[in-house]
């Protein structure tokens, strides 16, 4: 197990991202911004290159594709698979800044059966 959000979580996740299917042109550079955490806001950083995650880490990314602000609860929820990000991002509680072209080609991952097999390995390892 590894804490959310902490360098030990980051190495564990790209680790277990490791299989995802390669998706020729879908390449971003991702900023988020976790809102209202005990100690403050989080930021933390993607990049993926064709489907694959190359890099993640706390702090900032340089030339951010796409920014996404999301308060702690709701981005607590996205990670544990109990709030769709697609949802929290047309009901408003996923902000976002940058790139919508971008934004409108990752969205549709978040619902494919690999993604959604990651992400419930990864809330498996996470302490929330």
């Amino acid at each position: 197990m590894s804490t959310w959000l902490t360098e030990e979580w980051f190495d564990q996740t790209r680790a277990l991202a490791a299989d995802q299917p390669e998706r020729p042109g879908l390449s971003a550079r991702m900023q988020f911004i976790v809102t209202g955490g005990p100690e403050g806001d989080v930021r933390y950083y993607w990049v993926l290159e064709d489907g694959q995650l190359r890099q993640s880490a706390v702090g900032d990314v340089d030339d951010p594709d796409v920014t996404l602000t999301t308060a702690r609860p709701d981005a607590m929820a996205i990670a544990k698979g109990d709030l769709d990000p697609n949802v929290a991002f047309m009901q408003g509680r996923m902000k976002v800044a940058g790139s919508m072209g971008v934004m409108m080609r990752l969205l549709p991952v978040t619902n494919t059966p690999e993604y959604q097999q990651l992400r419930r390995r990864i809330a498996d390892v996470t302490e929330f």
